[in-house]
């Protein structure tokens, strides 16, 4: 039996999302723009209803293009409240649309949505030995998004999409992906710093 985190239990989703893709760090502006909205349509929510509805969040959102995610109008939000395959909640449909215009502002500002995002991550990979739902420092990032345009991204929020792209690695250090996640994410951090 291969020893992972305990949180997927026996779900097979969960399980491959996890042995896959939770914490594999990533910079890539539409993977990260997917997760926060993910992270964001949890709230009150478990994580396996919205991996259940991936597929429908992908055709809604068109494919995470951020520039036509941007142009949805009122008229489409008024069908994505419609859309049984996506969390049909108004307030979150409006919070990615408007985080999609918030990550064109940045662009305008030589900036990336990665950018904003990484400076929060620290060095090392010491595993986090207790539960917690945010931080300090997805707290800070929490303030900084807000700041910036963005919505439904509280500081639980924040912490769980840092877990999900790997600002933090929160896998167990008993967890098979512990070890693979820390080299991944001490590359990434070295080639950011070297740019």
């Amino acid at each position: 039996m291969t020893d992972r985190c305990q949180w997927p239990g026996d779900d097979p989703d969960e399980i491959a999302y996890h042995d896959l893709e939770w914490g594999v760090p990533t910079v890539d502006e539409s993977t990260l723009f997917e997760a926060i909205t993910l992270e964001g349509a949890q709230a009150g929510l478990s994580w396996h209803t919205i991996l259940l509805r991936r597929d429908g969040y992908r055709r809604a959102f068109l494919d995470w293009i951020v520039e036509a995610v941007a142009e949805i109008d009122e008229s489409g939000v008024d069908a994505l409240v419609q859309d049984t395959g996506i969390i049909r909640h108004r307030g979150k449909i409006e919070a990615t649309i408007a985080n999609a215009r918030a990550i064109l502002l940045l662009r305008e500002q030589g900036m990336s949505l990665a950018d904003v995002v990484w400076a929060y991550a620290e060095s090392g990979n010491e595993p986090n030995p207790e539960l917690q739902s945010q931080t300090d420092t997805s707290r800070a990032m929490s303030r900084e998004l807000k700041r910036r345009g963005f919505r439904f991204v509280g500081p639980t929020t924040c912490y769980a999409f840092m877990q999900a792209v790997g600002i933090v690695n929160d896998h167990a250090d008993d967890c098979f992906r512990f070890g693979e996640i820390a080299a991944m994410r001490d590359t990434l951090l070295s080639e950011r710093s070297n740019t």
